[in-house]
């Protein structure tokens, strides 16, 4: 019998990732909750596992060779469990440096910019004391626009983000790209991603793996929290 892979998380867009794998994947996991607003992240058991103090982060014990491995960066994840099944990630090599390049755009550009985009336009403003900054505000929303229109040109001749098949690259996209409300982004002129958008979101695996503990996130924070996620 396989034994679960040990999932730490915490609902956010990258935590989404994982756990949408996970269930897309079919594979037995565990849930340990890493409360970010509390600080599990610094716990040292868990920098152990993640010692750059983030979640996600698996442990597999059936790892490469039978032997345990742990793992941490939410791309990283995705390529192993996408390895480790032999599913979203291409028949060929071609195909696999398609899926390559747009999940290393997520995690370069989409994750990063769209990440900022919340801080600067709904938590810095409630911060104690506010820290509302015009510019940053302008030049993140700006810079994921920019971004969802790559996005929307590459999906007007593609089903999925890396062509016919979906992969570990939408999972990557979609849970950042689904809170294109709350980086303040329109998509009025980007009906591919709309499309796109909808057509990811009704995956029985995507709706359970975005569900798990959603109850938990919440989008106001106290000055503790603050200061954990945001100066530590």
């Amino acid at each position: 019998m396989q034994q679960p892979i040990q999932l730490y998380y915490w609902p956010t867009p990258n935590g989404w990732k994982i756990s949408i794998a996970l269930e897309e994947m079919g594979l037995p996991y565990d849930l340990n909750l890493i409360n970010i607003s509390k600080g599990d992240q610094f716990a040292p058991d868990f920098l152990k596992i993640a010692p750059n103090n983030r979640m996600p982060a698996i442990t597999d014990p059936d790892g490469p060779d039978g032997a345990p491995i742990s793992l941490f960066e939410s791309g990283a994840i995705l390529m192993y469990l996408a390895r480790k099944t032999g599913h979203f990630y291409g028949e060929d090599e071609r195909t696999k440096l398609l899926v390559d390049q747009w999940l290393m755009w997520q995690m370069g550009g989409v994750g990063p910019m769209a990440g900022q985009a919340h801080h600067f336009l709904k938590y810095a403003p409630k911060m104690d004391p506010p820290q509302d900054i015009p510019y940053a505000k302008d030049r993140y929303r700006a810079e994921v626009a920019r971004l969802y229109g790559v996005l929307d040109r590459q999906l007007a001749g593609n089903e999925y983000v890396a062509g016919d098949d979906y992969s570990i690259a939408d999972m990557a996209i979609w849970p950042w790209a689904s809170l294109w409300e709350g980086q303040q982004q329109s998509l009025e002129d980007k009906p591919h991603l709309t499309r796109w958008l909808d057509l990811v979101g009704k995956r029985p695996a995507v709706v359970a793996g975005h569900a798990l503990a959603l109850e938990l996130r919440t989008g106001s924070q106290s000055k503790t929290a603050q200061d954990l996620l945001f100066k530590r």
